[in-house]
């Protein structure tokens, strides 16, 4: 770690400026694990203590877009069906690459030594911790991309684009992580090599496990699924001996506020049904039931305990199951949307359910309740 900091020349040792106060940082150690659970290496990260910063002082403007899940499932379901390339790639000590304007002082970190004291760390790179360098990575990245001639969709800011005559080639960015597809394997590598040589780059070739997505091909398509996220999910939750639930929910019972007895542990039910919603992102099917919980997050009952735990008894049925996005299909996007008419037997408001599909395959969906009450069953 302290290598990749010299390497790009993150900081310099200079005499603490007087009335400044330095902000402080901290080492951070991690264990990484690859798709199937097993140890991939041991990390330590130098890290800034971020809270430290003044707004307007030490840092401006903050926020860095991400690719929206809709867009990831999106942009393989393309690919299956032109059978595009499809390659991954890691950008090493991301972060690290943001260039600072503001002049940020930090004390100097344990493994680091100065020649006299009163010294401290002026920040010329950006560094993990700092509250701007989400938004200094991005801008570096998004500046490099647009001087090889790549377009910035105006849909998700983290998708680049490049026509060239019957070519066509996608970036799409999540931090660090990013997807490359395409129909010029050349233009691909090209890119590889460009952001390589400015960042330093893993490249982990054709793209099997993003963003906690476990992506698998064959000659039918391309699958996604979440299997050891749900196997973790049952294990942690004590549920994995359990019997499979036949429905996410019981058909016969109506959640609402004050439903029986209070349940203690707050946090595990909120940690539960956080999971659950992220499960959502390959399991489309458990999105209302997982939407009817998190009403309860601020005051579950064991009623709401017993509802989230039978949905993940449900999902034991098939914990590798997910989404699969074929080849053999036109790309035609179709929606579907409806709602109930004050199903909330607290506040007599809707739910609204929509679903749309790119071609045979399933790309976006929600269950969300409605912001207003509705007089009918046409209203809402």
């Amino acid at each position: 770690e302290l290598e990749a900091l010299a390497r790009t020349g993150t900081w310099k040792i200079v005499d603490l400026p007087p009335n400044v106060k330095p902000i402080g940082s901290k080492w951070v150690y991690k264990i990484k694990h690859k798709s199937d659970g097993t140890v991939e290496r041991y990390k330590a990260r130098l890290v800034a203590k971020g809270y430290n910063q003044v707004e307007g002082l030490d840092f401006f403007d903050t926020f860095s877009p991400v690719a929206k899940l809709t867009t990831v499932r999106m942009l393989l379901v393309v690919a299956s069906i032109k059978g595009w390339f499809l390659h991954q790639l890691d950008v090493n000590n991301a972060f690290l690459h943001g260039e600072l304007k503001e002049n940020v002082y930090m004390s100097i970190p344990d493994g680091v030594s100065s020649t006299k004291p009163n010294q401290v760390c002026k920040l010329l790179k950006s560094l993990y911790g700092l509250k701007q360098a989400s938004r200094k990575w991005y801008e570096k990245l998004t500046s490099l991309l647009v001087r090889e001639g790549y377009t910035q969709s105006t849909s998700d800011y983290s998708l680049f684009t490049l026509s060239q005559q019957d070519n066509f080639t996608a970036l799409l960015i999540y931090v660090d992580d990013i997807i490359l597809a395409g129909t010029n394997m050349q233009e691909i590598e090209r890119i590889k090599g460009i952001l390589d040589n400015h960042f330093k780059i893993k490249d982990l070739g054709v793209v099997k496990y993003f963003l906690g997505l476990e992506v698998a091909h064959s000659k039918e398509g391309i699958s996604i699924s979440q299997r050891k996220y749900c196997l973790d999910l049952l294990n942690d939750s004590g549920l994995l001996g359990s019997k499979p639930a036949p429905t996410p929910l019981d058909p016969s019972i109506k959640l609402h506020h004050d439903d029986g007895k209070p349940f203690e542990d707050i946090s595990l039910y909120r940690r539960l049904v956080g999971k659950l919603l992220y499960l959502t992102n390959t399991r489309p099917y458990i999105a209302y039931a997982t939407q009817q919980l998190s009403q309860f997050l601020h005051k579950p009952t064991m009623t709401h305990y017993k509802a989230a735990c039978r949905v993940i008894r449900y999902l034991k049925h098939n914990p590798g199951r997910g989404l699969v996005f074929y080849r053999n299909a036109d790309i035609q996007l179709i929606g579907y949307l409806d709602a109930d008419w004050a199903g909330c037997l607290d506040t007599r408001r809707s739910t609204t359910g929509y679903c749309f599909f790119l071609g045979s395959s399933l790309v976006s969906w929600k269950a969300k309740k409605q912001s207003t009450i509705s007089k009918s069953s046409s209203e809402a």
